[in-house]
């Protein structure tokens, strides 16, 4: 049984575009493709990612970015929020993607606790990150309280992508999963943003802002911007893979468009299987060995 994803005809709502030619193919794309991305008015697309058969699927389709990202906890591990995820579980998923892709750019998330505390501990988190996980960048979370830390990462020679707005591992202080930026709000986000760049992110990712925040934080900044439930104003676009392909359970979020049902097909492929080896129509003689 294979999946097929719709094509673009069946999506009569979506303009025809071309694809962004960043490097030549087979090159690495770095984080001036995307600076020059942003300068030329085209777009990147990023998803997340934690093992290397899917990593290299999305690396293979082309996208530009992949995400090593603590959903990794709800996702993979099983844990209610991504706050239990460490270190050294992030560093065993990047070692996974880094390991099976050829061209994507691979950021990964600072887990909960590995860079609050000082720009050093920042610092010697993100080396752990590059070294043993092998990444190209890091991202972290937070608004201009972490503007140092950004500074003190890219003086050490780590490219980071900042993330403003809904930020996962604040959840608890924001009140649960809310929209941020919206009303007064929105002037702090720029700030925010702009105080990031100013230390040296790379792009400032924004998750549930409304487009109009979004749009003034995009139009305040030179360099590109992410979004995640931002509208279609930020240069790159990134999803959970999971969610992309409906692997899970429940609505989604707003945000999200399914590309496949996944769940369905692997649930359909699972249930066929069962029923063939309680039937003993497998193995078939074409899955056995001869003398």
């Amino acid at each position: 049984m294979c999946i097929s994803l719709l094509p673009m005809s069946a999506h009569p709502s979506t303009p025809a575009q071309t694809p962004a030619q960043f490097p030549a193919p087979g090159a690495r794309v770095r984080v001036h493709h995307l600076q020059k991305a942003k300068v030329e008015g085209r777009k990147f697309a990023m998803l997340t990612a934690y093992d290397t058969m899917m990593a290299n699927i999305f690396d293979e389709a082309g996208i530009e970015v992949l995400l090593v990202g603590d959903s990794a906890a709800n996702t993979v591990v099983g844990y209610s929020s991504t706050l239990p995820i460490s270190l050294e579980e992030m560093i065993i998923f990047a070692k996974a993607v880094t390991s099976g892709v050829k061209r994507a750019l691979v950021v990964c998330d600072m887990p909960f606790g590995s860079y609050e505390v000082s720009p050093e501990q920042a610092v010697a988190s993100a080396v752990r990150l590059m070294k043993e996980g092998g990444v190209h960048a890091v991202k972290l979370e937070g608004g201009e309280y972490f503007a140092p830390h950004v500074r003190a990462l890219v003086a050490a020679g780590i490219p980071v992508m900042a993330h403003i707005g809904f930020t996962p591992q604040s959840e608890h202080a924001l009140g649960g999963y809310r929209v941020q930026g919206r009303g007064d709000a929105a002037d702090a986000m720029v700030k925010d943003a702009q105080a990031l760049e100013a230390a040296g992110a790379f792009s400032v990712l924004m998750e549930m802002v409304p487009t109009a925040t979004a749009k003034r934080v995009d139009e305040s900044l030179h360099v590109p911007t992410v979004g995640i439930g931002a509208g279609a104003v930020t240069t790159g676009q990134v999803l959970v893979w999971q969610d992309m392909l409906g692997l899970g359970a429940g609505k989604g979020a707003r945000f999200v468009k399914k590309y496949a049902d996944l769940r369905s097909i692997v649930s359909q492929a699972a249930t066929a299987y069962h029923q063939d080896v309680l039937g003993g129509s497998f193995p078939a003689p074409e899955h056995e060995f001869e003398d």
